[in-house]
């Protein structure tokens, strides 16, 4: 195994429990009895069998569009610190820990050491992955004892460029690994607009090339993507997006447009103004109170990736919620095509 600064102190939940910022954001910490979650809805996602896995419930990053403030807002680690979702970090305790109490019997037996048992797990519906060194390291120890322990793959996505250090410090389980980076937006400057705190667009895509040239496997995640100025520009970005993350090297290739999911549209709207970007603001402006207009831009988008993909079936998987019966209509015969109906 190739020598990593990941591997030095090992100690990650004792370098972490006495944190009391991170990322510029005020870290509080919460009991927790659980990691991972052996029956998540991110099965019907693709990016899964049910098995997902989150050591925080607030993430490092601060993106305008994130939909975790209004997924946690009934759950009790919200519900206790009722402060902007976006301007605190919360760290679950002793996730490593955790994950061994999940997987193992009192006696200390694995219970999902079956050879057979090749589920995919997936990281993480609620926090980056790798949103710093800390919380890299966090996900290294936590991804060797589900290695260990069980012979499930592991799929990690993150909006960081520090993947490629976690996986450095997995090297020996390189074929039970799937790493992906976020991609909604290729234009740097754009992107920092709306995904607050992240490295740039083209260091993550140069983490992704690293992956790649060094033989792990890779996955791609165009989304969200917002509208765009006209039909063409919907073509353009897909075909710059599949050219960017070298899509003929990732498995599978997930999309989707940004979805209303609280005040995410509100945020992202806000963020894009601030930052000068009043034509983009004026593109989402346009779809949000308008149904008709929403589902024609998730059309534009989908169409768009359907035709770079055409000739890989099975390649795309375009993540599309589908609400009422004239959209199902349309939606369900795009299936073959690669649309994933939510």
């Amino acid at each position: 195994m190739q020598n990593s600064k990941l591997d030095q102190n090992s100690g990650v939940e004792a370098a972490l429990v006495n944190r009391t910022t991170m990322n510029g954001k005020p870290v509080i910490w919460v009991e927790a009895k659980s990691v991972i979650n052996f029956k998540s809805n991110f099965s019907h996602k693709l990016l899964c069998d049910g098995l997902t896995l989150s050591s925080g419930s607030s993430c490092g990053y601060s993106c305008s569009f994130c939909y975790v403030e209004d997924l946690m807002r009934k759950n009790p680690h919200r519900i206790a610190n009722p402060e902007d979702h976006t301007k605190i970090v919360i760290r679950r305790r002793n996730p490593v820990e955790i994950v061994k109490e999940q997987l193992t019997r009192g006696n200390g037996e694995p219970k999902f050491l079956n050879e057979e048992d090749r589920r995919v797990i997936y990281a993480s519906p609620l926090v980056d992955v790798a949103a710093n060194m800390e919380l890299a390291r966090e996900t290294v120890e936590i991804c060797k004892v589900i290695l260990e322990l069980t012979n499930w793959e592991i799929r990690l996505l993150s909006k960081s460029n520090l993947l490629p250090k976690i996986a450095e410090s997995l090297s020996g389980y390189r074929s039970r690994m799937i790493y992906g980076v976020s991609t909604g937006n290729l234009d740097d400057r754009l992107a920092a607009a709306y995904e607050q705190g992240t490295p740039k667009v083209s260091k993550r895509i140069e983490s992704l090339w690293w992956l790649q040239d060094s033989g792990y496997r890779t996955f791609g995640m165009v989304c969200p993507s917002l509208p765009l100025g006209s039909d063409s520009d919907y073509d353009r970005f897909a075909e710059d997006c599949a050219k960017a993350i070298r899509a003929d090297r990732c498995e599978h290739i997930w999309a989707e447009v940004i979805n209303v999911r609280g005040e995410s549209f509100e945020r992202t709207k806000t963020a894009l103004k601030e930052a000068g970007f009043n034509a983009e603001a004026g593109w989402l402006e346009a779809v949000t109170y308008d149904k008709a207009a929403w589902e024609a831009y998730a059309r534009k988008t989908f169409e768009a990736h359907a035709k770079v993909y055409e000739s890989q079936p099975g390649k795309l998987r375009f993540l599309q919620y589908v609400n009422k019966a004239s959209q199902a209509e349309y939606w369900e015969k795009q299936v073959p095509r690669g649309a994933v109906l939510l």
